[in-house]
């Protein structure tokens, strides 16, 4: 798929969607309304919207507890996910999903997962039941370097393998497990794909702060994988904006160590660069979705905020399924 000009404004506006509305959430979550553990994925865009844009309703992600990023690529419903966040009645799981539990089985958005390392063994289910079908769709794990040292990753991976389903492990190395950093936590700090490459699939790398590497990589991956060529994996070198979660103090982090990864490896940045060079776009295109996008936001968070919440009726409601 080419890189037009449509898809180009697309892309850009997903990317500020999902900045804008994990900016709102870090001011948000300081007024006390919204309950639990928040973890923003601002400074990995790129990812979410690199793959995803390659992507149909059909095509399965699991995410991760940093999944707001993943379910606004995979076409979740922003005020629906905002509401969902503020635990509404209205919200896209009903309130009772929360930040880290967000799912549309519609959008073959399969759910975020508070458990690290949870989500392959899902996405691996999910592509056998592609290979089955035989309609060329794929199942998307997406993991942090912390998850590259699970079990449920390493046994996911290999049942991909032996099974020969179309399963993608999405590894996004933002170089901090929690608050322990790559080199100390991972024996192949330097090379997590190269873990998956060692159960027998091939495997792919690209830079996380750059879309257009992130799109274009995927495009030979995605061939690759819905050619019938079994599994792959993919490592993307990327960063994050804010803490592990928030209210994280971040005492691991180096002195101008965000400084630099915001003025360095930003991916609206860098977007709005190579946009313009390719003379496809204008800025003021781009000033533009920026204004439509932060009206987008501003709307979410007041019908969040007046949306009401369930009701104690509910609590027994959506916990058993129902055949």
């Amino acid at each position: 798929m080419q890189l037009d000009r449509e898809r180009l404004l697309r892309a850009y506006k997903n990317m500020k969607i999902i900045r804008m509305f994990e900016e709102r959430l870090h001011e948000e979550i300081k007024t006390g309304e919204i309950a639990g553990f928040t973890h923003l994925y601002a400074g990995q865009e790129a990812v979410a919207v690199g793959v995803c844009e390659l992507l149909d309703d059909e095509d399965k992600i699991v995410s991760t507890h940093r999944g707001h990023g993943h379910c606004l690529a995979k076409g979740c419903d922003v005020i629906g996910m905002m509401k969902e966040i503020y635990g509404r009645a209205d919200g896209l799981c009903k309130g009772k999903g929360g930040s880290m539990h967000i799912a549309d089985i519609e959008k073959g958005m399969l759910g975020a997962n508070g458990i690290v390392g949870a989500g392959a063994p899902i996405a691996v289910g999910a592509a056998m039941s592609a290979k089955l079908d035989g309609r060329g769709k794929v199942s998307i794990a997406f993991s942090g370097d912390g998850a590259c040292n699970q079990g449920t990753t390493f046994e996911a991976m290999n049942m991909a393998v032996v099974t020969k389903v179309p399963a993608i492990f999405v590894f996004e190395n933002n170089k901090y497990s929690e608050n322990t950093g790559v080199d100390y936590a991972v024996g192949t700090a330097s090379d997590i794909a190269g873990r998956a490459e060692g159960f027998g699939m091939k495997v792919w790398r690209a830079n996380g702060s750059d879309f257009f590497d992130v799109y274009n990589t995927m495009l030979d991956l995605l061939d690759y994988v819905r050619a019938g060529h079994g599994p792959a994996a993919i490592e993307f070198d990327t960063e994050r904006f804010f803490g592990h979660f928030e209210g994280d103090p971040q005492k691991y982090r180096g002195d101008g160590e965000l400084a630099r990864i915001r003025d360095q490896r930003d991916p609206l940045k860098q977007f709005r660069l190579k946009a313009v060079e390719l003379d496809k776009i204008d800025l003021s295109d781009l000033d533009k979705i920026d204004e439509d996008v932060a009206a987008l936001i501003e709307a979410a968070v007041t019908q969040a905020r007046a949306a009401d919440a369930p009701s104690p009726e509910d609590v027994l409601t959506d916990v058993y399924v129902s055949y």
